[in-house]
């Protein structure tokens, strides 16, 4: 298995940056069918793609941030078992520097995933946090409007 870089793209009947597609594919396949949105790259592993050249992930069709963080984590995760996997492949006599260097960019990969899982869950934390702060607010209102003081 190998990475392989796809992109958002818009296709030629659909000129307007409001009617860019949320499906991901390779370079290649966007030739076919559009032009590639750059900014939007990212890397997949090819096993992660259809037989057309389509990222099958679940960021293809998310539309939140959450999501597309959530879709990248499992993507670096299934690209170190890739490498962990083709190393275990190879024997120490004919492939020993391969080998570590398949070792070495699985340990990457995973901290890479990591650091976004830690990132993830302080999003979290303080999404959960504004919405507790926003509830109490609103909560407050409410017991104001019933003729009550919040003191009470």
């Amino acid at each position: 298995m190998a990475d392989v870089y796809v992109y958002r793209f818009k296709g030629w009947d659909r000129p307007t940056e409001s009617d860019v597609r949320n499906l991901r594919a390779t370079l290649e396949t966007i030739k076919e069918i559009g032009d590639p949105i750059m900014e939007s790259q990212i890397v997949v592993d090819d096993g992660e793609l259809d037989s057309k050249g389509f990222f099958c992930g679940s960021v293809a069709n998310d539309s939140s941030p959450t999501e597309d963080l959530t879709s990248e984590i499992n993507s670096l995760f299934l690209r170190a078992l890739a490498r962990d996997n083709e190393a275990q492949n190879l024997d120490e006599a004919s492939g020993g520097a391969q080998k570590y260097m398949l070792q070495l960019e699985s340990r990457e990969l995973r901290k890479q995933a990591q650091v976004l899982l830690r990132h993830q869950k302080q999003q979290r934390q303080s999404n959960f946090a504004a919405a507790e702060s926003s509830d109490y607010g609103n909560i407050v209102l409410d017991f104001g409007q019933l003729g009550g003081s919040p003191a009470a």
